[in-house]
């Protein structure tokens, strides 16, 4: 078959990503079909699943995935359209031996992509450059594949609901952000107890209420008007792709990944006393604290899906997260990121301690931190930039940790300089319990910078 060479932007360190119609195609979807299916014939295996989202451009890359897989001899089962951890639920219950989601995630309505998984673990890093040099050598096998529709919407709503054991009387707000979530969102909360209010149900491509990334405050005042105007007791939102949640409490006040991981791990270690939590470099202190305070193992790890993923495996930890708002869950579940999963554990963990989410929030330490700035750089620099600053603040004898870039406690507080695996930027992020304490800290950060020839960003 013939060779095909991916524009070089396309290979991200976690998935295939692009701007369709200008470095993404279906030409390219085909050629990926053909390397994945390769790839998967040469294991000895012969079944994927296939998934896509709302975007307009999904159905066409989907089709064509599809006939790429089917020229290698594979059998494939095409799940529709849904969120991404529909197409995980698939794989593992099907059970194929991989899968990839047609997704574009949270980025703009042109861009799409695709997100890949084996049974046995995601595909990133090293194991997207070969299939990249696969396509490029156009070294694909040959068979006589098949296709069929596999409706597993039911079934995967079963799957959500048969973990419920949260409260009966809530008045909870859900914001799909018109993205793949919709269906299963409106699936979902038709059984569950209490009283829900939709919005933005409609799949729908051109997401026209607003961007769907629940990580973005801007992205969340509508769910926070109709929480305060209808008086819910809290509100839940999805990214594009369902992976990523966002919630917000009975008075409109944002929860971020980190204070979300806090109070869903009470419940984990419950179940699993003593077991390794682990959570991302960019996650606030007070979640490392509160797991070591609640008898578990605190694990700081390395930003990005695939990495956490990898890394619950090797530990054998139930529960991980992502400041971003992923949330693995392998405690009765099967160790992805499902944010409408997420959502129903949240639920149990309100009804467990009888808390209000606001009550919870309450109750957090008053840290003070800035969000996530990402600035850009020169993609030759960027990690050389984070090695000389770890070197420096490493000689003068601070408390580091370099397990992803370069994480700097410093008294009571912390920053963190790293750089980003999928773009050409750096990423802060600094935190600290008083306004002066966390001034301090960004000029700490910022010093650094310009020993290395960069102009601080904006803080």
């Amino acid at each position: 078959m013939t060779a095909h060479s991916f524009n070089p932007t396309l290979l991200r360190e976690y998935d295939i990503r692009g701007i369709f119609g200008q470095t993404l195609s279906a030409e390219d979807a085909v050629a990926l079909g053909r390397a994945f299916g390769s790839q998967i014939a040469e294991a000895g295996g012969r079944h994927v699943a296939v998934g896509y989202d709302g975007r307009l451009s999904s159905p066409e890359l989907e089709a064509a995935l599809v006939d790429g897989l089917v020229s290698t001899g594979m059998r494939v089962s095409r799940v529709g359209r849904g969120p991404t951890p529909l197409l995980y639920y698939a794989v593992c219950e099907l059970p194929a031996d991989g899968g990839i989601m047609v997704t574009g995630s949270h980025n703009p309505p042109n861009y799409n992509g695709f997100k890949m998984m084996l049974a046995s673990g995601s595909v990133f890093g090293s194991q997207i450059q070969a299939l990249g040099a696969r396509a490029a050598e156009g070294r694909f096998a040959t068979g006589q594949g098949s296709e069929e529709p596999v409706d597993l919407q039911q079934a995967y709503v079963d799957r959500l609901l048969r973990d419920f054991e949260g409260p009966r009387d809530l008045k909870v707000a859900w914001d799909a952000g018109n993205g793949a979530a919709g269906d299963a969102m409106v699936a979902l909360t038709a059984r569950l107890p209490g009283e829900h209010i939709l919005l933005n149900a409609e799949i729908d491509g051109t997401f026209p209420a607003h961007h769907p990334d629940p990580t973005v405050a801007e992205n969340l005042e509508q769910l926070i008007d109709t929480v305060r105007s209808q008086g819910c007791d809290l509100g839940i939102a999805f990214d594009g792709d369902g992976d990523r949640i966002g919630a917000v409490d009975g008075k409109g006040r944002i929860l971020w990944g980190d204070q979300l991981m806090l109070l869903l791990a009470r419940d984990v270690l419950k179940a699993h006393p003593g077991a390794t939590i682990i959570a991302d470099v960019k996650a606030s202190q007070m979640l490392f604290d509160g797991i070591a305070e609640l008898g578990g193992q605190p694990l700081m790890w390395k930003t990005g899906h695939s990495l956490i993923k990898a890394k619950m495996k090797e530990t054998g930890s139930p529960f991980a997260g992502e400041m971003s708002a992923h949330l693995f869950f392998a405690d009765r579940f099967y160790g992805y990121d499902d944010a409408l999963y997420g959502a129903v554990r949240l639920l149990n963990a309100l009804g467990t301690y009888g808390d209000s989410l606001a009550a919870f929030r309450e109750s957090l330490p008053q840290l003070i931190n800035t969000p996530e700035i990402r600035f850009p750089v020169d993609e030759a620099r960027k990690f050389d930039i984070v090695d000389e600053v770890a070197e420096r603040v490493k000689e003068s004898g601070a408390e580091v940790i370099d397990v992803d870039g370069v994480r700097v406690r410093d008294g009571d507080g912390w920053w963190l300089l790293r750089a980003s695996n999928t773009q050409d930027v750096l990423v802060a992020r600094c935190e600290a319990p008083s306004d002066t304490g966390l001034q301090r800290l960004k000029l700490l950060l910022g010093e650094q910078l310009r020993q290395s020839g960069l102009e601080p960003p904006d803080f």
